[in-house]
C-alpha cells in the first residue's frame, strides 16, 4: 500500500524500493497487481494452511480423556506423557501426532507440565474429604463455642545442605555452589492458627515426646491456656508422658488427630513449604547456628505477611 501511495505521488521504483527497503522486482509485482485489481489486490491473503486431523468436537473431549488416567490405557503409573497422549488419540480417534504436534495441541488445551504431588497410596480420600468438609467446620464451631485458640501443629527439619532452586550463569558453564556435605540440621515444630498467628520451637536436636509437651506449654504461655491442638498420628504425639500431660492438664488442651497419610490437610505444611521454597531458597548456611539465625529471620517475614497465612489453610483446602 505505501509502494502504491509513492507511485501515485511520482517516485520512480528506484526511489520506492530505496525508501521501503526491498528490491525493484518487489515494487514492480505489487504495482503491476496494483492495476489489475486496484487497492484491493495488495490486501494479504493468508493460506489457511492444512486441515487440522482432530476436529474441534474431538478436540474439546480429549481432556475427559485424561482425566480418565495412563492406567486405564494400560500406561502404568499416573504419568502422562507427550507419547502416551499420542497413543490415546491414536487409540480414540485414528490420528497420530508427533510429540512436538502433541505438546502443541496440550498447550491450547491449558494442559502445562508440573511436578506431581507425591500421595500415600493408604490414604483414605474418602475419609480426608469428609474430615474437610464435616470434622473442620464442627472443630471451628466448638473452638469458637468453648472459647478456645485452634492451633494446627507439625514438625519439619532444616539441613545445611542448601535449598537451590535456580541460578543464573554463564551458558555452557554449570554454576558450583559450596556447601557442607553433612546431615546436621535443624528440628522445628510449628503452630499455625486461622487468625494468622505464628507459633515455633527449634532445637538442634531430633524432637521427641518431651518436645511436643515443651511446645504446648509454649502456646498455652503465647496463644492462650484453653487450646484445641490439630496435629498428625506422629510417634511423638503419642508418647504416653505426652497423654500424661494432657490428662493433667484437664480441660485446658483438647486434642484432635488428623486423618492418616494426610500431611496437605495441615496448614502448617504449607507454612514449611513456603519457608523452604520462597523465604530461605538459594540459602546456603556454614553452621547451624546460621541456620537458625536464617529461620529465625524468615519466621519473622512470615508472621509480618499476614494475608500469607490465610493462603495456608485455603492450599490446604480449609475454609475459613
Amino acid at each position: 500500500m505505501r509502494a502504491l501511495d509513492l507511485k501515485q505521488q511520482g517516485r520512480t521504483q528506484r526511489e520506492i524500493a530505496t525508501v521501503l527497503g526491498v528490491t525493484e522486482g518487489a515494487v514492480s509485482q505489487w504495482l503491476t497487481a496494483a492495476r489489475v485489481g486496484q487497492r484491493a489486490a495488495l490486501r494479504s491473503r493468508p493460506r489457511p494452511g492444512s486441515r487440522p486431523k482432530l476436529a474441534p468436537e474431538q478436540l474439546r473431549l480429549l481432556p475427559d480423556l485424561l482425566w480418565h488416567g495412563p492406567e486405564s490405557y494400560g500406561f502404568p503409573g499416573e504419568v502422562w506423557t507427550c507419547d502416551r497422549v499420542a497413543g490415546v488419540l491414536w487409540e480414540e480417534f485414528g490420528v497420530w501426532y508427533s510429540r512436538s504436534q502433541v505438546s502443541r495441541i496440550l498447550e491450547r488445551l491449558h494442559w502445562t507440565p508440573q511436578v506431581p504431588i507425591t500421595r500415600a497410596i493408604q490414604r483414605d480420600e474418602e475419609a480426608i474429604e469428609r474430615w474437610r468438609v464435616e470434622s473442620w467446620p464442627a472443630l471451628r464451631r466448638k473452638a469458637h463455642r468453648e472459647r478456645r485458640v485452634l492451633v494446627f501443629v507439625d514438625e519439619s527439619g532444616f539441613y545445611l545442605l542448601p535449598g537451590v532452586v535456580k541460578t543464573y550463569g554463564p551458558e555452557g558453564q554449570t554454576p558450583v555452589v559450596s556447601e557442607w556435605q553433612t546431615r546436621d540440621h535443624l528440628s522445628a515444630m510449628g503452630g499455625v492458627t486461622p487468625r494468622g498467628k505464628v507459633y515455633s520451637l527449634v532445637r538442634p536436636t531430633s524432637l521427641s515426646g518431651l518436645h511436643s509437651i515443651e511446645f504446648l506449654i509454649h502456646l498455652g504461655r503465647l496463644a492462650g491456656d484453653r487450646l484445641l491442638v490439630i496435629w498428625d498420628g506422629s510417634p511423638i504425639h503419642r508418647r504416653a508422658w505426652v497423654q500424661e500431660f494432657v490428662e493433667e492438664a484437664g480441660d485446658k488442651i483438647h486434642l484432635e488427630p488428623l486423618p492418616p497419610y494426610a500431611p496437605d490437610l495441615n496448614p502448617v505444611e504449607w507454612l514449611w513449604r513456603h519457608l523452604k521454597l520462597v523465604e530461605m531458597a538459594n540459602l546456603t548456611c556454614l553452621d547451624l547456628e546460621q541456620l537458625h539465625e536464617e529461620l529465625h529471620l524468615a519466621l519473622g517475614r512470615v508472621r509480618e505477611k499476614r494475608r500469607l497465612i490465610p493462603s495456608f489453610f485455603e492450599g490446604a483446602g480449609l475454609a475459613l
